[in-house]
């Protein structure tokens, strides 16, 4: 899709459009996202972040003072724009900004859900805490299936309600969404960073949800967005309960979307990231940020989401997450790949992420690509939510 805003910054860019695409199920409007990232200048993060914080407060006000539906729909879109606010400021972690707005955010989601029925918070017990998320029950007795959905490097469990769980619970299915550790409401929560071997997550949130009776235990899939195209299919390969993964977008080598901005080839960055101390792959690093507004954000945001100090450790820890263990031919559920043909973070080639994944996997298997044409040609598909949605739902009614 033509980048029609913040033409030298592509992170901006893509964040405005990921906001407009929740306009399709109501999470954020096209006037009031266009409105407001009109106000920022480029690569600006403070500025970035007042735009996005007065249009939620403007919103959340006049919604609170509404009738119950108006109400609803203003508090979700607020929930989207008190997200937005808080996203370039995690380089800071201690910066007050960002807890204020994600509990604003949270806070304006959880009140407008309370006006839609089927719709519950919910605590999964894990490790000693609980991962928070939101149960969507599927009108109709008699156990049903079920989808599981988490995203990824960067998104929350409340974006999912716009991202395909209102959409799954419509056609009949279950949908469970939560955050994981390193998502944020662990991060937030319980300080609880991101972990690769991702099946024990999944295994406890697969306990908590088969003990509903309205769950068919044999008809339960796993979605995952983002990074979470890596941590799904990782789940499942060792994990024998879920009848079908779904990766939006499938993800090999989670680094290769760093590593493409250094003058090295990939395995050595990593394997020098790994090495201990290294100044000369530090300056490399900076000099790619200067140059890159999506590495610079990607540092920023992975050193708060892993517990890292530096960004050669956030590589380090970053290339953990890959399959060149040979799990990815460990899966056997079938398992969907979406690819984006003009994907930011993983480009769409023969060698890319999705179709190296889609290539080693041995059991029944489907790759889809989204394309410039449909639209759908940005990472996670956002300009073209109610096809993907409708096209991984159709897919998941023949699979289970």
């Amino acid at each position: 899709m033509e980048q029609l805003m913040f033409k030298d910054d592509q992170q901006f860019w893509f964040e405005t459009l990921r906001n407009l695409g929740l306009a399709v199920y109501g999470g954020s409007d096209v006037g009031e996202v266009i409105a407001t990232a009109s106000r920022v200048p480029s690569g600006d993060y403070d500025g970035w972040h007042d735009a996005w914080l007065s249009t939620a407060e403007r919103l959340e006000t006049e919604a609170r003072a509404s009738h119950p539906i108006s109400a609803r729909d203003g508090l979700l879109r607020a929930s989207t724009y008190y997200r937005a606010a808080e996203f370039f400021l995690h380089g800071e972690p201690r910066d007050p900004r960002i807890d204020h707005a994600y509990e604003r955010g949270v806070a304006c989601f959880r009140d407008a859900i309370a006006h839609i029925p089927d719709i519950v918070p919910v605590q999964i017990p894990y490790e000693g805490t609980v991962l928070h998320g939101y149960f969507y029950r599927a009108a109709g007795d008699g156990p049903k299936p079920t989808l599981i959905m988490h995203n990824g490097f960067d998104g929350a469990a409340e974006e999912l309600h716009f991202f395909g769980a209102i959409g799954a619970q419509e056609r009949g299915y279950h949908v469970l969404t939560f955050d994981g550790p390193g998502q944020p409401a662990s991060i937030h929560r319980d300080g609880l960073t991101f972990r690769p071997d991702w099946e024990n997550v999944i295994g406890p949130v697969l306990d908590f949800l088969i003990q509903d009776p309205g769950v068919d235990p044999a008809r339960i899939a796993l979605l995952g967005v983002s990074l979470g195209g890596y941590l799904a299919p990782r789940a499942a390969a060792h994990e024998p309960r879920l009848a079908a993964v779904v990766a939006v977008d499938g993800v090999f080598d989670a680094a290769s979307a760093l590593t493409a901005y250094l003058p090295l080839p990939h395995d050595e960055a990593v394997r020098r990231a790994a090495a201990g101390p290294d100044e000369e792959l530090d300056r490399m690093i900076a000099d790619a940020r200067e140059q890159s507004p999506t590495l610079r954000w990607a540092c920023e945001h992975g050193r708060y989401v892993t517990g890292t100090s530096t960004d050669r450790e956030f590589l380090a820890e970053y290339a953990r997450y890959n399959f060149n263990d040979g799990s990815a031919e460990k899966i056997t559920c079938p398992v969907l790949v979406c690819e984006a043909t003009a994907d930011l973070f993983y480009a769409s080639t023969e060698e890319s992420d999705p179709r190296k994944l889609y290539r080693h996997l041995t059991g029944p298997k489907k790759l889809l690509s989204f394309t410039e044409e449909e639209g759908g040609d940005a990472h996670s598909h956002p300009g073209a939510l109610r096809l993907a949605v409708a096209r991984i739902c159709d897919w998941l009614d023949d699979t289970i």
